[in-house]
């Protein structure tokens, strides 16, 4: 298949919002697919490639070579290109990473360069979510939908699901084929996700009447870790293995009276007080095999699951009983918990946890199966919403259903002398009448571009939303808002009356 046809269809998906236009696009292009390409097209009409890391990043795609007059490009050999580029390493590499890239975008149409580079940037924003292609290839193979999203989680990964699947005669075939992927203990699934809910009344509230279990929330990193004898390997929410990072983990599994396990949690950095410390602790500790690192910060896991107990599987058992398993054979590691309807009670517990350091509850069906890869109303989280007033300094240009829009904001705070300071950049909860409007505004506040950053003058007023702060050496002022979102545009507040950086740098963990 030409890399054009998969281009030509991330267009169409980045163009339109319906989703079932979109699942149209894509069934369409899967059954064009042969099947030994459906690994790479499905990645990529998923927005991301198939290799980790390439080496190249936003600075190689500044100046990319003129594109070509027609579509020549295969999709397994833009594939095995990437692929080569990834095992470059040592003296020389740099050199011929570039050689390789310069050929493959000079030998790309103007529409493949823009496939390409939102591919290598990781913002291809065509709305295209890992889902919607999983009904895409129930559709395109006649498979029983609930078999595949099945499949997808067991297997931890949508390519493998997606070939045996299309790679069937007939839709008894392909839902039979998917029958094959099963849990097996060291090989991660994807995890159980959860909706959000603006309080802790209404995430109750859904319910309707019978007992949850609300979960503290954790403010460390996800892991879910597979044990089989002695051997325990750990994976982070994204599936990464992370295991000789974090041999505290593993020593304190290898220690659970099991033979084998898979459990799911979070592995968080505590003080002296058993409080957690700041996320980037953590986050830095388990990124790093730094000995200076690992001696100062341990890591302590806390389970909130259990997906396989000594040769059975619980995936489908009801949450109770997983939790039964769970507190029999990790009494000191698991997360702490309340099971109510009430939501006075699921909103002391809440108040208690986040006053504790914690991110805030999960509110969980008890009967609920473990069902990965979805944001159902089984999970709900709800956390603490921060709000700031925030200056607009600049703003980067949109590509993908963005593109010729103005979208991905840098915020800034007061610094107390006349000036701002920068906190961190979103595109988030921006509508498609917000991104019409900020790009006529941001337009009249305009003093520099350079082609991909406008700068502007600091008058614009924003509403944010955030999760936290933290500390970060990535902008000039310390510190990074944490998930920000748009809530509005302040039309009734000056810049003199944004919210000072000294308010921000209250709100840090202490």
């Amino acid at each position: 298949m030409l890399l054009a046809d998969v281009a030509a269809t991330s267009a169409a998906l980045a163009a339109t919002r319906s989703r079932l236009a979109k699942r149209t696009l894509l069934v369409d292009l899967l059954r064009r697919t042969a099947p030994a390409e459906v690994p790479v097209v499905a990645r990529y009409l998923s927005g991301e490639l198939r290799q980790r890391r390439t080496g190249l990043g936003w600075r190689s795609l500044r100046d990319l070579p003129a594109p070509a007059a027609d579509p020549t490009l295969d999709v397994l050999a833009v594939d095995a290109t990437f692929e080569r580029m990834s095992a470059l390493a040592g003296p020389g590499s740099a050199g011929a990473r570039s050689a390789l890239a310069a050929d493959l975008f000079g030998a790309a149409t103007a529409d493949e360069q823009r496939l390409l580079a939102g591919l290598v940037a990781g913002e291809l924003r065509q709305g295209a979510l890992d889902a919607l292609l999983l009904d895409a290839v129930a559709e395109a193979s006649g498979a029983d939908p609930a078999a595949v999203r099945r499949a997808a989680m067991l297997a931890g990964a949508t390519e493998p699901v997606a070939q045996a699947a299309l790679a069937a005669p007939d839709p008894e075939s392909a839902t039979a084929a998917l029958t094959g992927f099963g849990l097996t203990v060291g090989r991660p699934v994807r995890p159980m996700l959860a909706a959000s809910a603006p309080d802790v009344a209404t995430a109750v509230a859904g319910f309707e009447g019978r007992a949850a279990v609300v979960d503290a929330k954790l403010d460390g990193i996800r892991v879910q870790v597979h044990r089989e004898g002695d051997d325990v390997r750990v994976f982070t929410r994204s599936l990464d293995d992370i295991t000789a990072r974090v041999p505290e983990v593993v020593t304190a599994v290898r220690a659970l009276p099991v033979t084998s396990v898979v459990l799911d949690g979070e592995a968080l950095a505590l003080d002296a007080d058993g409080r957690p410390r700041p996320f980037q602790e953590t986050a830095a500790r388990s990124a790093t095999r730094d000995a200076e690192i690992a001696a100062t910060t341990t890591l302590t896991p806390f389970f909130f699951d259990v997906l396989h107990r000594d040769g059975t599987d619980l995936l489908d058992a009801p949450l109770t009983d997983r939790l039964a398993v769970l507190d029999a054979i990790a009494p000191a590691h698991t997360v702490q918990r309340v099971v109510t309807s009430d939501p006075e009670v699921a909103q002391e517990a809440f108040a208690g946890w986040v006053a504790a350091g914690q991110e805030g509850v999960v509110v969980k069906d008890a009967a609920a199966p473990y069902e990965a890869g979805r944001r159902g109303g089984a999970w709900v989280k709800v956390k603490p919403r921060h709000t700031l007033d925030l200056v607009v300094l600049a703003v980067e240009r949109g590509s993908g259903r963005r593109a010729g829009l103005l979208s991905n904001i840098h915020l800034g705070a007061r610094d107390g002398d006349g000036g701002f300071v920068m906190l961190g950049k979103t595109f988030k909860g921006m509508t498609d009448e917000v991104l019409a409007w900020q790009t006529a505004r941001f337009r009249d506040l305009e003093t520099a571009d350079d082609g991909w950053t406008v700068t502007l003058r600091p008058e614009q007023v924003v509403e944010i939303a955030f999760d936290g702060v933290q500390r970060s050496t990535r902008y000039p002022g310390g510190l990074a808002l944490r998930f920000a979102r748009v809530l509005r545009y302040r039309e009734d507040k000056t810049a003199a009356e944004a919210d000072t950086v000294q308010a921000v740098r209250a709100l840090l963990p202490r």
